[in-house]
């Protein structure tokens, strides 16, 4: 595997809440809307790059975090999006929406609208992956 490094734009705008042996967790930070964000630890930029066994392994995670959005966060609909117009960097967002959220029924990409997560919050977040999510993420501590 070659060395891998995440877009600026991506470590910037997130949180690491932990990892899994394909792919990094990010929590976006805007606790206005449950937004998760899986960076596969490749160097690729489309799906289609992936290897067949990469493919499925990152299939199995997008489910294991829909699920765990869907139990935490009760969403009205989940959108699972890997675009990447202004960050190329493989990635995909797994935004948990509802109906009295901030901006529905339109979109969360590009608004202005942003309240950065509390250390509190955040560590809730990567406590629940640790507990809901393993074995197959590892949770990072606070200090990642």
């Amino acid at each position: 595997m070659t060395h891998f490094v995440l877009d600026e734009r991506l470590a910037g705008d997130s949180l690491p809440l932990g990892a899994s042996e394909l792919s990094l967790l990010r929590l976006m930070d805007n606790a206005l809307v449950p937004w998760l964000i899986l960076v596969p630890k490749v160097d690729c930029r489309e799906l289609y790059e992936l290897g067949p066994d990469d493919q499925t392994r990152l299939l199995a995670e997008i489910n294991a975090l829909s699920r765990f959005l869907h139990a935490e966060f009760a969403p009205d609909k989940l959108n699972v999006a890997a675009i990447g117009n202004l960050v190329p960097q493989l990635h995909i967002h797994l935004v948990a929406r509802r109906r009295d959220d901030f901006c529905w029924p339109g979109v969360v990409w590009g608004r202005p609208e942003r309240e950065p997560y509390t250390p509190a919050e955040a560590a809730r977040i990567r406590a629940l992956v640790a507990a809901r999510l393993a074995p197959g993420f590892t949770a990072y501590g606070a200090d990642v």
